[in-house]
């Protein structure tokens, strides 16, 4: 079994090695490192940990959080490496551990006293403003978009659209049927569909030179 020690440092992802083009290698990896290949288990971390970072980032809406998240992540899959069958794709399999982190984490914060009567709003402004965070690369504009949509269907639009998992991948790691999967996404479409257009009215024509 390899070690489920991290290091203390964030990992860095080599860019852009996670895609659907190459979940054959990323599982290959994964079921080397869980046979005790230590250098698999460093190409592992590496080729997915963008695509883990950005699913708990926008999950979460979490940026300051965000890195622990993902660390957490890779604790529970590595110490569960001897588990996985290589049934599905191993990032898909990642992917829905990072999802039960988040949803643990929820479930800790929302068990907690709370300290204050009311919201700190500015706190919770500040927390979703993913700017100057490296290896973001969809900014604001993305972050705005995805957080006004229901939280069931901006996990569905991520794991499709913005991480490029197959219909039936992402029905995998929610465990929900891929006719769910399907309509959350479309319907996720069509509200980012009327927001950009809502703001596109908001912003009226834009002045002509001369």
């Amino acid at each position: 079994m390899p070690s489920a020690t991290l290091p203390a440092a964030p990992i860095r992802a080599v860019h852009g090695l996670a895609t659907a083009a190459n979940d054959h290698q990323v599982t290959e990896w994964a079921l080397a490192a869980r046979d005790g290949d230590r250098e698999a288990v460093d190409h592992f971390i590496r080729a997915t940990y963008r695509d883990v970072r950005r699913f708990v980032l926008h999950l979460s809406a979490d940026p300051h959080g965000c890195e622990d998240l993902a660390q957490e992540t890779y604790l529970r899959a590595l110490t569960g490496l001897p588990r996985f069958a290589g049934r599905s794709s191993a990032r898909t399999w990642l992917l829905s551990i990072a999802r039960r982190v988040v949803v643990d984490r929820y479930r800790t914060a929302a068990a907690r006293p709370r300290t204050l009567d009311a919201d700190d709003w500015q706190e919770a402004a500040e927390r979703a403003q993913p700017a100057g965070l490296p290896g973001f690369d969809e900014g604001v504009a993305l972050m705005d978009l995805l957080a006004a949509l229901a939280p069931a269907r901006r996990e569905m639009f991520l794991l499709t659209k913005v991480l490029g998992l197959p219909y039936a991948d992402a029905a995998t790691a929610t465990g929900c049927p891929i006719g769910t999967v399907r309509s959350r996404v479309a319907r996720a479409r069509e509200d980012i569909s009327a927001l950009l257009a809502a703001a596109e009215k908001a912003a009226g024509p834009v002045p002509l030179a001369g």
